[in-house]
């Protein structure tokens, strides 16, 4: 379990395009060593605050960007899905990338903590931020873990941050260079739900509304943990690391997205009596569904 890692900034627009920029000049940059082995300031190179770049560094392994090896001389490296996206959507432009980049986010248990038990553990719809520390309190407890109540509104807060702009907050006393908004809020899985009440409540969203590419939907369900050759679609809509979970989808919005998914040949749903499924019909992989996709909006 890890909480805090960002040291309270969330992810700001242009903040993943420059460190990957950085990593690909410099593997080193974050530890403050240049090409050379001489030591530099990462401050200066990356133009924001030592604790920006501490959370720069830890954002970009979180969403499946970089790695750094466990051991040894640390330095950084693009991932395989860092170098796709580095090549073909350098700003984060694309809603496919956000999905992928927020997929990987969420379900990373281990080391972005909060943001897994936010999309995969919390039930409520619609919460406050008591709601939510007094429930993952539970979860953390019932793993023999402690962690401050302090840390875990500032996860909660970061969360707020990550998926809904400054302006849908009401947050208007904030200075120009913390006014920079997380690009994650386009994909427009939460919002305010009654900000004038004494205590603001937020409720999530179905993503019903957000343009997932069949190509991403597919290579999401091929990445569930399990046998995915055949899927029940109640798995799919519930279970612990899935497409349902992680854009909040409810019954309406997935079975689009799969009708939507069947209609390209790319899997067929069955149904029986006593369990409906979906089979994957194509022999894609994961990595060739996201080659595919980005070569897609390439020629396009």
């Amino acid at each position: 379990m890890r909480f805090r890692a960002h040291e309270t900034f969330f992810i700001r627009k242009g903040w993943l395009s420059k460190g990957m920029k950085s990593i690909v000049n410099n593997p080193s940059v974050f530890m403050g060593i240049d090409n050379k082995g001489s030591k530099i300031n990462p401050m200066d190179v990356l133009g924001i605050g030592a604790n920006m770049v501490k959370s720069l560094r830890y954002w970009l392994q979180v969403v499946g960007l970089t790695k750094e090896p466990e051991s040894g001389r640390k330095f950084q490296t693009l991932t395989p899905l860092g170098e796709l996206v580095f090549y073909y959507d350098p700003y984060i432009e694309e809603m496919g990338t956000l999905s992928l980049l927020h997929y990987n986010l969420c379900s990373n248990k281990d080391h972005a903590t909060a943001w897994y038990y936010f999309f995969n553990e919390f039930t409520l719809r619609s919460f406050s931020r008591d709601d939510f520390v007094s429930s993952i309190t539970g979860y953390i407890q019932m793993n023999n873990e402690s962690v401050s109540t302090r840390s875990l509104e500032d996860d909660f807060n970061c969360i707020i941050g990550t998926y809904i702009s400054s302006e849908r907050r009401g947050n208007t006393r904030v200075s120009p260079e913390n006014n920079i908004d997380c690009p994650f809020g386009e994909l427009e899985l939460l919002e305010v739900d009654n900000k004038k009440a004494r205590t603001i409540t937020y409720r999530k969203k179905s993503a019903s509304k957000v343009v997932m590419p069949s190509l991403i939907a597919l290579a999401l369900i091929i990445h569930m943990p399990g046998d995915n050759q055949e899927i029940p679609i109640g798995t799919l809509l519930s279970g612990q690391e899935s497409i349902g979970k992680a854009f909040n989808f409810d019954t309406i919005a997935l079975s689009s997205l799969l009708l939507d998914l069947e209609s390209l040949g790319y899997l067929k749903i069955i149904r029986t009596a006593g369990l409906d499924v979906v089979r994957l019909e194509s022999n894609l992989t994961y990595q060739a569904c996201i080659e595919q996709y980005y070569k897609s909006i390439s020629r396009g």
